[in-house]
């Protein structure tokens, strides 16, 4: 079951790209879409209609899960060069926040069944606690973390399986890791993975993969 799951994230990334090219968008990825639509928006500065009309993007092409905040956005495009409207950005960002916040956790848009999955729902994972610790919601940081002890035990089982092939395996035991870093050290795990990508272990793993 676990490969099976493993080869329809395959082809969800697959299909995800198949889409983009349907609709004109040369990317591979949720960041490069974002740098795509900015440039086709031609625009000489970034400001809320720019952020709402990217995000809507990335909702419309790889679905509402793939969406971030319009601050990750704006980050995103600052350091491709984009010009910010720095009250603009703050402002959107904060009503974005909390019309996200007014709403429960939709906990079945993470995937963790992969690593380019698993990537992308690991950003939504701390972009969703840190504004639930702004907001000061601890029953839905609550539910969060057990979610994610939920899903790190249940990697572990695929990780220590015998039915499972290696290559599931393998993704599983990383992932698993990912969740651990998480729930131990959540302030500094955005850091924390940016380094582990770039480790010869990680590479390794991908090449292998």
């Amino acid at each position: 079951m676990q490969r099976t799951h493993g080869l329809i994230s395959s082809r969800i990334e697959c299909y995800q790209h198949c889409y983009m090219k349907t609709k004109g968008w040369g990317s591979r990825t949720r960041d490069e879409l974002i740098i795509e639509v900015w440039e086709k928006l031609d625009c000489e500065s970034v400001g809320a209609r720019e952020l709402d009309a990217i995000q809507q993007e990335v909702r419309e092409t790889l679905g509402t899960g793939a969406v971030v905040s319009p601050a990750t956005i704006a980050r995103t495009l600052a350091d491709e060069g984009a010009v910010l409207r720095h009250p603009e950005v703050l402002n959107c960002d904060a009503k974005w926040r909390e019309a996200n916040l007014a709403e429960p956790i939709a906990l079945d848009v993470l995937n963790f069944s992969g690593l380019d999955a698993a990537s992308i729902s690991m950003q939504n994972l701390d972009e969703r606690r840190r504004a639930l610790e702004q907001n000061g919601d601890e029953d839905q940081l609550r539910r969060l973390r057990e979610f994610v002890l939920q899903s790190k035990a249940e990697l572990q089982r695929v990780a220590r399986s015998k039915i499972v092939d290696g290559k599931d395996r393998s993704e599983a035991r990383e992932v698993a890791e990912w969740l651990t870093i998480w729930l131990r050290e959540p302030a500094i795990f955005s850091d924390w993975l940016v380094l582990r990508k770039k480790s010869p272990a990680f590479r390794k793993l991908k090449e292998r993969n």
